[in-house]
């Protein structure tokens, strides 16, 4: 739903000078998952075999994505879904 949601705006929106995008991430360090670690219910061995990178995200990493998309250098980008995410859609 949300991806159609940014696809349904991100062309009515456009030509205002409002840019659309998503962030995509993989599995990134967080207290959330650094818990879920703790705890068993994941284990960091698979979580590293699913990351092409071989480590998991930090969160200075999306915050700098975000910075990204909406930089001046990305000024011709509109609605993309931007996979932050080690290459693990790019398997």
């Amino acid at each position: 739903m949300k991806h159609e949601l940014k696809q349904m705006h991100q062309l009515e929106y456009a030509p205002r000078g409002t840019r659309i995008h998503a962030i995509c991430p993989g599995t990134i360090a967080t207290p959330m998952v650094t818990d879920m670690i703790a705890k068993g219910d994941l284990e960091l061995s698979v979580a590293l075999e699913n990351q092409p990178i071989g480590r998991l995200g930090e969160s200075e990493e999306i915050a700098a994505s975000v910075l990204w998309l909406c930089s001046p250098g990305a000024s011709f980008i509109v609605g993309v879904a931007l996979p932050v995410d080690g290459g693990y859609t790019a398997r």
